[in-house]
């Protein structure tokens, strides 16, 4: 998805590279159906007092509200409940069974971490879940509004120049939606509410806008100060986000006839009809010389092929940008597995070309 926020007039600014922070809210029918397993009216009005009376806040949020604004807006009801909620909602079952089982999760025991990893972790249940799961379990709605941490903000880099486009702000996700091991059907709370978001088709008209509620998060991950300065990026899938930003900013500088040194993106994804995005742009910057493009579609041939192995090919010139010009390599994306392999393929790079040993490198 690609989603555009007008910030016009708002006093609100940002710099490229910067985080966007959606405050969205949960899914309508899991609120109601929440309300129905815990047997309550959810317009009904309550405040939640806070009893530490050392604590900055007297409520953890706005109150009074109703249980239906506290189960939309401020609790997380899709996230897998720790093991203290466990214990805590074991106290209302009246399933011997059922209490045996919630005790057990919440246990440090070797069983018991166990079935919490596989019963809680990998089947991916949530406090709606469990509650249908074990009807015998009957919390008092207070007391989950109590045990529930808050709903948090999503970030999402900034796939925008803010130079470009100082009054919009962009950002690139993927719509996340999927079956659980129970046979369950999981939203993601943010990119599912943002796609339920439609544009006005007819802006001049008094038809509103549709609304979501953002601020902008300071980043370090910023471009060189001087625009000469040559840089590497690797950014699989929606890891491009920010480097569409970094690349509409050099774009823009070479318009205007300042110097500006090689840019340098490999982008990788499944296939090349599916999900190469911002694939026109992309080409357009290579066609008008502003980008050199590497791109691996890893389900387009019998031997997968993923970014890092393009990069591994290219050592010469990965050497030439950062170890003979000093320039600044960046990557986003899958932190886990492609960043890590990006690391030691950059370290055995500076090691073999400049002659250092793996603690120099």
């Amino acid at each position: 998805m690609h989603i555009e926020f007008n910030i016009e007039g708002s006093r609100m600014r940002y710099d490229t590279g910067d985080h966007c922070a959606v405050y969205a809210k949960n899914d309508d029918e899991n609120v109601e159906k929440l309300g129905k397993l815990l047997g309550v009216n959810l317009d009904t009005l309550f405040t939640l007092t806070n009893t530490d009376e050392d604590s900055s806040k007297k409520h953890p949020f706005p109150c009074p509200t109703s249980y239906r604004t506290a189960l939309t807006y401020y609790l997380d009801i899709t996230s897998n409940p720790r093991t203290h909620i466990l214990k805590e909602l074991s106290e209302y079952c009246s399933n011997p069974e059922e209490q045996v089982k919630l005790k057990s999760m919440a246990s440090t025991s070797p069983e018991g971490k166990q079935l919490y990893n596989s019963w809680i972790i990998q089947d991916n249940r949530n406090i709606l879940h469990i509650l249908e799961d074990m009807p015998s379990c009957k919390p008092p709605i207070d007391h989950i509004c109590e045990l529930l941490p808050r709903l948090q903000c999503r970030y999402y880099s900034i796939s925008s120049s803010s130079k470009l486009h100082p009054t919009t702000v962009h950002i690139t996700a993927v719509r996340v939606e999927y079956k659980t091991p129970t046979g369950r059907l999981n939203k993601g709370v943010a990119t599912c509410w943002l796609a339920d978001k439609k544009p006005n088709s007819q802006p001049d008209t008094d038809l509103p806008s549709p609304v979501v509620p953002i601020f902008i998060r300071k980043s370090q991950f910023k471009l060189p100060t001087r625009p000469q300065t040559p840089i590497i990026m690797i950014g699989p899938g929606t890891g491009l986000a920010p480097f569409r930003g970094f690349i509409q900013e050099r774009d823009l500088y070479r318009k205007e006839g300042k110097p500006v040194g090689e840019t340098i993106l490999y982008f990788g994804c499944r296939k090349k009809s599916e999900d190469y995005i911002y694939q026109e742009e992309l080409e357009e910057y290579v066609a008008n010389g502003t980008l050199k493009l590497y791109v691996a579609f890893s389900r387009e041939q019998e031997q997968k092929q993923y970014v890092t192995h393009l990069v591994e090919k290219n050592k010469d010139e990965l050497w030439n940008v950062i170890g003979e010009n000093n320039g600044h390599l960046y990557v986003c994306g899958d932190a886990k597995n492609m960043a890590r392999d990006v690391h030691n393929i950059v370290v055995n790079v500076i090691k073999e070309k400049g002659n250092m040993e793996e603690a120099q490198a």
